[in-house]
């Protein structure tokens, strides 16, 4: 199998608005004025550290057998000023929701998927990007 992974996007012939399809045949909509009828391609870049990170850590929780019964995860980015105006900074909140959730699984989970496992935060960290993590156990 291939690590190679394929995206293509076509204007849409007004403003800055384009269709996307990803090679899984996932469709979207990009917009360089964001809103409900498409994301920025900025917006993406945060949305895929998240979601790249929450998959590990949900996976790691189920492994130690937490018994969580709601997680998400919200990242806010701060970009430079200047161009290229890449993200600088990062906030990364974990909210693990369940019985009985320890700690310092959750702590473990998250340090292994930003150390070891996420691609896309490790992108961010090379790139000088700083990333705050925080995170809040929620017992149900």
């Amino acid at each position: 199998m291939s690590n190679e992974k394929t995206a293509k996007v076509v204007w849409s012939g007004t403003d800055l608005q384009f269709h996307g399809t990803l090679g899984s045949g996932y469709q979207f909509e990009l917009n360089s004025n964001a809103g409900p009828h498409g994301g920025s391609p900025m917006e993406f870049l945060l949305a895929g550290v998240a979601g790249c990170t929450a998959m590990d850590v949900i996976s790691i929780l189920q492994k130690m057998r937490q018994d969580v019964h709601e997680f998400y995860v919200e990242i806010s980015g701060l970009r430079a000023e200047q161009h290229p105006k890449v993200y600088t900074e990062a906030t990364i909140t974990f909210v693990v929701r369940g019985r009985q959730i320890k700690e310092e699984n959750v702590a473990r989970a998250i340090e292994l998927s930003e150390t070891l496992y996420c691609s896309a935060s490790q992108m961010f960290h090379r790139s000088g990007t700083k990333i705050t993590t925080t995170y809040r156990i929620e017992e149900v």
